[in-house]
């Protein structure tokens, strides 16, 4: 049965006292998480359950061995690109974020050593984390999901499930990818930038505004994201705002809408759609800008680079895909695989 958060920790509460799943706080240290709270973590890891989808693709790249299940079962075309005994792993619901559907008799009987979230490390979320670990006893880590502190965050999980040797692999290559695309665009002018519209949705009207973990990646890359005047998250949109904002490319999660904006009259006034600078996402296994906002985006960050500063960025996106995929991923990509993602 689903519950929402509150029913959630009332069910801990209960849970614990009718059953002995006490799993043991055995090593003798304690980390600071991603919010700075002090996580005990055990003397072995070998079961971690993700609170919600960045925290899983999270552990996935970084251990899939130790990863309990996915908080939703990946689709036949995503497992393609999954190590297949990653990809069958069982759906065991979400914690935290929209449509929080953990059912606490399950997540229980897994017997998790630990609990890692990647997201927001606001109040409301070190809080949740707080109180589902003292009412359950399971260590439970909150980790930074902003695109910036993906560095931090790798080098903080390698500590608390015992994978730094691995983890600090993943954290170098983000490192050195940021840094070297930073360099190259860090001396172009603010109004040399383009000014870009991130369109999700068949009509490509909900937007992220500024400050939105989701358009995060368009923000590194110093483009100026239009929507960008009022704060928020993700928002509903009108086509005349966006006609008004008159962007220079769009990126778009939504096959549907990056086939038919190039054929509608209502935005053929729009400077992208007049220089054709529409670009699908790709997505498979996760997508590369957005959805969810986990360090899948590492993989598009090339990818979106390339496409809003060509002349500086000669790489054959191919290449860095196969890296990525084989790195992160570890799955070897053929060129028909590199073709399939790419087309969105």
């Amino acid at each position: 049965m689903p519950i929402d958060r509150r029913g959630f920790l009332e069910t801990a509460a209960l849970a614990l006292l009718s059953q002995a799943t006490t799993p043991a706080f055995a090593r003798d240290a304690h980390i600071a998480d991603g919010a700075g709270r002090r996580v005990g973590v055990p003397a072995k890891v070998q079961r971690v359950l993700p609170a919600g989808p960045p925290a899983a693709i999270l552990l996935y790249t970084a251990a899939p061995d130790v990863l309990i299940g996915w908080t939703r079962t990946p689709r036949p075309d995503e497992k393609a690109y999954l190590l297949p005994d990653a990809a069958d792993k069982p759906e065991v619901g979400r914690i935290t974020g929209r449509g929080n559907t953990a059912n606490l008799e399950v997540v229980l009987s897994h017997k998790p050593d630990m609990i890692i979230d990647a997201g927001s490390t606001t109040q409301t979320y070190v809080e949740l984390a707080d109180r589902v670990q003292a009412q359950t006893n399971i260590p439970y880590a909150l980790l930074d999901g902003k695109f910036d502190a993906i560095v931090a965050t790798y080098r903080t999980l390698g500590q608390l499930i015992d994978r730094e040797e691995r983890c600090n692999k993943l954290a170098t290559w983000c490192e050195q990818t940021m840094r070297t695309l930073r360099s190259r665009i860090d001396p172009i002018a603010a109004d040399k930038r383009p000014r870009v519209y991130y369109a999700r949705g068949p009509r490509g009207l909900e937007t992220g505004l500024a400050g939105s973990i989701n358009v995060e990646t368009i923000d590194f890359l110093g483009a100026t994201n239009v929507a960008r005047g009022a704060p928020g998250g993700l928002a509903q949109v009108s086509l005349e705002q966006v006609l008004v904002w008159n962007p220079e490319v769009i990126v778009t999660l939504d096959k549907a809408f990056a086939e038919s904006v190039l054929n509608d009259p209502a935005w053929a006034s729009v400077d992208a759609v007049k220089a054709r600078r529409v670009y699908l996402s790709p997505r498979l296994p996760f997508g590369w800008v957005d959805s969810p906002p986990s360090v899948n985006r590492m993989a598009g960050l090339w990818w979106l680079a390339k496409l809003l500063y060509p002349t500086l960025f000669p790489e054959d996106i191919g290449a860095l895909t196969r890296e990525f995929y084989a790195l992160f991923y570890q799955v070897n990509l053929s060129d028909a695989d590199v073709a399939k993602i790419m087309s969105g």
